[in-house]
């Protein structure tokens, strides 16, 4: 099956009506202080009366609020004028960008995505519609990101796709830099594509798809890739991911993939992502409404293979390993049970009172073996880890634990700035003794603060690196098409990832 693909997009010094080929001019409307609307830049060669227009349909320029102007001279319900330079060009929108803020210029994009779908192409100016102090950069990113993910779609179906997005974009401006429109773009595609794999039905996505999945990546990308099968994992002692993936027809599997910057680095970044591709709850089963959803528990790994794949597009000067943790937790006469002890890479032991806590099992051997072995400076994994942090914090914002609070700070300000927000959540140790096993170092599920006992699981496997744990869990799925999300799997913490490691 043929999948959609997202916008082209390009940029050229002229207006949007003047455009060759737009379909569609698309311009920011927003309110200054006094709350008077504001249409444009970018209303040269319109001989429309926009205001009027917006006036009399009580367009208010909230953000995210659109009005379409027909340019169909003659035909009812037109507006008499047009653009006789650009006979191609069928509708105005205005969109709605309130007091121009980030968040604001990114759902303008989402909503322009929206409505221009199934056209060959839209020309608009409303990365310029900034009045907050925000800069050109941010501006630039937060537009091209909204207008990516707002014309994602995923299908399997036999007709064809409910729509295709649009299909070029021209942002009408004479100062873009192209290496900034290039970078705005690689921040959006790691988005689509996290979302992508997560979005695939897990009869295609296995441990051994996804592997492949990884080998194309490094092949396109020019990473180095070490992909370990359940033999290398039996030699190497990385019993949690073999103990979670025993059940399944499919072995798991430990994929690894670096990125060398131009510039030999001190630093190095290692980012774990758990890779269930999909998640039963093994014998301690999932109801089946809770079981749906299971196809994105691979969330975290698809975010560290999709950031890993931007990296030489975002010129990161850090060197950055990514480990996929890779597993499917299935129920057969093999399937770990309730009362085992497990042995993970290094050593520690881990009673597993509850097989649907496995994402700390098989993290926890990629942490230990990232510690062991690749020598990071700084650890960070990812995972949709715990339904308790989604009743903590909603589902719009994840989760954030981390053991230095520099870390914690860059990583919530990157967060905020391409808007996936984290939340700090407290990584106390009041909690260390509920992990408490009479057989093991540890019990896996130890029931109450299940997010936060969950990372200081974790936290055993670090040593004293600087270490942060992502809970995205609370963000993985958008209930609905809001702002830039479109229901489904979101693909949190890619756009995170990039701004953070580009610095």
């Amino acid at each position: 099956m043929h999948q959609v693909s997202a916008p082209h997009f390009a940029a050229s010094p002229q207006a949007p009506a003047f455009v060759r080929d737009a379909q569609v001019v698309a311009l920011g409307a927003g309110t200054t202080e006094a709350g008077e609307l504001v249409i444009g830049p970018g209303i040269e060669g319109i001989d429309v009366d926009l205001l009027a227009i917006a006036h009399d349909a009580r367009f208010l320029g909230v953000a995210g609020e659109v009005l379409r102007v027909p340019m169909a001279v003659g035909i009812a319900g037109g507006i008499a004028g047009g653009i006789a330079s650009n006979p191609t060009l069928t509708s105005i929108l205005l969109i709605g960008v309130g007091r121009g803020s980030i968040d604001e210029l990114r759902r303008a994009g989402a909503e322009v995505a929206r409505a221009t779908r199934n056209h060959k192409s839209v020309a608009t100016t409303i990365h310029l519609a900034r009045r907050d102090g925000t800069s050109e950069r941010s501006a630039l990113r937060a537009v091209v990101a909204g207008l990516v993910l707002g014309s994602f779609s995923y299908h399997l179906k036999s007709g064809g796709a409910p729509f295709q997005p649009v299909g070029n974009v021209v942002l009408a401006s004479s100062d873009i830099d192209p290496r900034e429109l290039d970078k705005a773009v690689s921040l959006a595609t790691a988005s689509w594509q996290a979302r992508a794999w997560a979005s695939v039905p897990s009869n295609i996505k296995n441990p051994a798809w996804f592997a492949g999945e990884a080998r194309k990546v490094a092949a396109d990308h020019g990473l180095t890739i070490k992909v370990r099968d359940h033999d290398a994992l039996a030699k190497g002692g990385f019993g949690g991911l073999l103990a979670v993936g025993q059940a399944s027809a499919t072995p798991p599997v430990l994929v690894e993939v670096t990125y060398e910057p131009r510039r030999r680095s001190k630093k190095h970044v290692v980012l774990v992502g758990k890779g269930i591709t999909y998640d039963t709850g093994g014998l301690s089963i999932k109801p089946t409404a809770s079981m749906v959803s299971m196809k994105r528990d691979m969330t975290g790994a698809a975010v560290v293979l999709a950031a890993m794949a931007q990296l030489a597009q975002m010129e990161c000067p850090v060197k950055v390993t990514g480990l996929l943790c890779l597993a499917e937790n299935a129920i057969s006469g093999s399937a770990l049970r309730p009362g085992d002890v497990i042995t993970h890479y290094g050593g520690r032991t881990t009673e597993v009172t509850n097989t649907d806590a496995e994402g700390r099992l098989v993290l926890a051997d990629g942490l230990a073996y990232a510690v062991d072995r690749l020598k990071p400076t700084t650890l960070v994994d990812v995972a949709t880890l715990t339904g308790a942090v989604k009743v903590a914090l909603g589902q719009d914002l994840g989760g954030l634990f981390a053991n230095e609070d520099d870390l914690a700070r860059d990583l919530l300000a990157a967060g905020t700035s391409v808007g996936e927000p984290l939340w700090r959540m407290p990584l106390s140790s009041l909690y260390e003794d509920r992990l408490a096993s009479k057989v093991a170092d540890a019990d896996n599920a130890p029931g109450s603060a299940a997010a936060i006992t969950a990372a200081l699981f974790l936290q055993h496997f670090v040593g004293d690196l600087p270490w942060a744990h992502l809970d995205i869990a609370s963000v993985g799925d958008a209930p609905r098409d809001v702002a830039e999300w479109t229901l489904g799997p979101t693909g949190f913490g890619a756009r995170l990832l990039l701004e953070w490691l580009e610095g």
